[in-house]
């Protein structure tokens, strides 16, 4: 069976995924077929990008997204399409009004959650600084 799911990367306690699909038989971090996208939960927000046209073809073809992923598909809309898909509407329609709706998104701060010092101390000098004002 083949699954779409995340696979860890980078160094301790510095977690970044990729969303790869994969045999469900391979290891969390071994062997997959196509890498899809990524997600970067050290930023704020959460990062999460992906090929949408290619998510939507694993899926059409009885791919499996775990949780994780399941609900990265729900919140930008990936499993609607794929009903939409599968109810006859073109690919090409479908991945251009993820485009749209991709573009039409915040943009997301490349600064991690952990703060450090020199963050801390800028925040705390700019409270100061409107407190006196």
């Amino acid at each position: 069976m083949v699954r779409i799911r995340l696979r860890r990367v980078g160094a301790k306690r510095q977690a970044n995924y990729r969303i790869v699909v994969t045999d469900s038989r391979s290891p969390r971090d071994g062997r997959y077929i196509e890498i899809i996208g990524y997600y970067n939960p050290r930023t704020q927000p959460e990062t999460v990008e992906y090929k949408e046209d290619r998510a939507l073809h694993w899926l059409s073809v009885g791919a499996k997204p775990s949780e994780a992923v399941h609900k990265f598909f729900e919140r930008n809309g990936t499993l609607g399409r794929l009903a939409r898909l599968q109810k006859g509407e073109e690919m090409e329609n479908l991945v251009a009004e993820a485009e749209a709706e991709k573009a039409a998104r915040p943009p997301v701060s490349p600064k991690t959650k952990m703060r450090t010092n020199v963050q801390r101390r800028a925040q705390a000098q700019a409270e100061t600084e409107a407190a006196a004002a």
